[in-house]
């Protein structure tokens, strides 16, 4: 089973964000970024399963600068055998989602995972991206996969339920919560990191169709409203006129 997996590096949940140069970039002075969960914990790791029990390899792949690269050998730690990284900065999904293709078409990978989004934009745009522009199968949302020979047996959430679906090798599947379990790199590991191959690579040319121009924060949260049990003329009112909720 040949897998490419695509990394991301995003802010860690508990960094503090804040935007500069007019609110057109993210101010990464005082960010601790890491990979994407949704890549690490569950596509990563599934695809390291199913080389375990198949046989195969997996390779990583991001697109982004040279500051990228502590996340991509934290991966390589994790268990995959080699890496390539697309020296660009991308502005767009679609940049991102060209790159990854532009490299997969001429490798014949069987599946090429990656997670149901970032945690940083909440997108889900780029493995449904990559799947049209290799006029692959896309399957997203993934919570369970099995192999079968070349069938793979995927259980994917839906509103309301869970959705099964059969889909013959080569596809994209985006993961999900349930995939897998987080594996924790250990000293073995992260030795081995520093000496397996990570290529860097050209982007090819691909224009932007969309780019984000400006940021802004969410409003601060308000304090608490605590309200007096016996006022609940005060409480509808509140949830009425400033809740909004009923």
């Amino acid at each position: 089973m040949k897998s490419l997996v695509c990394v991301s590096k995003t802010p860690d949940t508990t960094s503090k964000i804040s935007f500069t140069n007019d609110q057109s970039a993210l101010d990464t002075g005082n960010i601790q970024f890491i990979m994407n969960p949704y890549d690490e914990w569950y596509a990563l790791v599934r695809a390291l399963e199913l080389q375990e029990a198949q046989g195969g390899s997996v390779t990583l792949i991001n697109v982004g600068p040279a500051a990228n690269d502590a996340i991509i050998r934290k991966g390589l730690a994790i268990g995959a055998e080699k890496a390539i990284r697309i020296e660009a900065d991308p502005q767009s999904a679609l940049f991102v989602a060209k790159q990854i293709a532009g490299h997969a078409k001429a490798e014949n990978y069987d599946i090429i995972f990656l997670g149901k989004e970032t945690i940083d934009y909440n997108g889900s745009e780029v493995g449904g991206m990559i799947a049209e522009l290799l006029d692959l199968p896309f399957i997203s949302y993934a919570s369970h996969l099995e192999m079968n020979g070349n069938t793979a047996t995927i259980h994917r959430d839906i509103e309301g339920g869970t959705e099964v679906v059969e889909v013959e090798t080569p596809f994209v599947v985006s993961a999900a919560k349930g995939l897998a379990e987080q594996r924790i790199p250990n000293m073995r590991g992260i030795m081995m990191a520093k000496s397996k191959p990570l290529q860097v690579i050209q982007p090819a040319e691909a224009g932007d169709l969309a780019v984000a121009v400006h940021f802004e924060a969410p409003p601060p949260k308000k304090a608490v409203t605590l309200v007096d049990p016996e006022n609940m003329e005060e409480l509808v009112r509140l949830l009425h006129e400033e809740a909004k909720v009923i």
